[in-house]
């Protein structure tokens, strides 16, 4: 299989005024660069729905991006929206990632149950909410990557 392009989008107000640094974009690329993947783009906005959704389309129309990771915003404060963006672009979900990513958290933490996070396809691009927090980038990330190869040659017309 070849290589698996990867774009990541971090939501965060604090991040996008500059207030505060990107960690958790930077862990995900790291984790990501070091299993393979290469990383097409990264960006980052804040918490608003219409700019999530924006940069989600522009992300998924960089062919051949296999898939786009988010991080932040899946969460129950007031400008938690990137679940509710992701599914405006979305064609269909892919509700076993996100289900797997908060079975597996919910043995660390009781509060697992409270992330919204979702994943789904627009076009042949895989889009995977992830929490803001590097430790749970890296613990939700540990937990669907080697289901990724699979997911993307399926994605691209191979078999089961």
């Amino acid at each position: 299989m070849s290589m698996i392009r990867a774009a990541i989008l971090t939501v965060s107000d604090r991040c996008a005024e500059e207030q505060q640094e990107d960690r958790s974009g930077s862990v995900l690329a790291e984790i990501l660069a070091s299993h393979g993947f290469e990383i097409a783009d990264r960006a980052l906005v804040p918490d608003e729905q219409d700019v999530i959704a924006r940069e989600l389309v522009r992300l998924c129309g960089q062919s051949p991006c296999d898939v786009v990771f988010t991080t932040g915003g899946t969460g129950l404060g007031p400008r938690d929206v990137t679940p509710e963006a992701t599914c405006s672009v979305c064609d269909r979900l892919v509700p076993g990632l996100a289900e797997l990513m908060r079975a597996e958290s919910l043995k660390k933490t009781r509060n697992a149950v409270l992330s919204r996070g979702v994943a789904g396809l627009r076009g042949s691009t895989l889009i995977v909410n992830l929490p803001g927090s590097p430790k749970a980038v890296r613990e939700c990330l540990d937990v669907i990557l080697d289901t990724l190869p699979h997911a993307v040659e399926m994605i691209r017309g191979g078999g089961h």
